[in-house]
């Protein structure tokens, strides 16, 4: 079970310039299973990848919702929640 308070969401920039997006208990422990090719076929193949933005989520349910969400979102709008620019955020949003 999850020993820390939180559960992770996650948004990795893999070096093909595509970003891939997850949820974990632990954040370090996966950064270092992308990186190794041991998390998923698709950072397998597209490593080194780094972590460029991460949100704390209370429950499980939650991260995986939150996870689910972003993942439906475009690039653009990826990078906007990365650089915590809320305004294009918002405006995407209304697209």
């Amino acid at each position: 079970m999850n020993n820390s308070l939180y559960f992770y969401v996650y948004i990795l920039l893999c070096n093909d310039g595509s970003y891939y997006v997850g949820q974990t208990e632990d954040l370090d422990a996966r950064i270092r299973q992308h990186n190794s090719g041991r998390a998923c076929r698709y950072t397998a193949c597209r490593s080194p990848v780094k972590l460029v933005y991460h949100e704390e989520q209370m429950a499980y349910d939650a991260a995986v919702k939150r996870e689910l969400q972003i993942k439906k979102w475009s690039k653009a709008k990826k990078r906007a929640l990365i650089e915590g620019n809320i305004g294009k955020l918002k405006e995407l949003s209304h697209r």
